[in-house]
């Protein structure tokens, strides 16, 4: 008769990976539309305000928006047809293109 064998059990991954692309895309659009700022008012109870700094900063920076958008869907493009892999890696942390 043979042993029979333990049932395989799979493991959680010790790290996880940030697009370097999306990653710097969310960054600078955070900056550019103030979500911050809004963020804060937002949380503080006025949720009028926090929505009218959003909306008038969206307004008023809708070219660097645009331009961020585009830049980050042309960096994805041309990420994709380089075999790049993985930029850096700190901890559990693996930076990619």
């Amino acid at each position: 008769m043979a042993a029979r064998r333990k049932v395989r059990r799979s493991r959680p991954r010790k790290t996880f990976t940030i697009s370097a692309i999306e990653g710097g895309a969310a960054l600078s659009l955070i900056q550019t539309t103030g979500a911050a700022a809004a963020a804060q008012q937002m949380l503080k109870g006025d949720i009028a305000a926090g929505v009218e700094t959003l909306s008038r900063n969206i307004q008023s920076q809708k070219s660097k928006i645009l331009g961020t958008l585009g830049a980050a869907a042309v960096g994805k493009f041309a990420a994709k047809s380089f075999s790049v892999g993985r930029l850096a890696k700190l901890g559990p942390i693996a930076v990619k293109l």
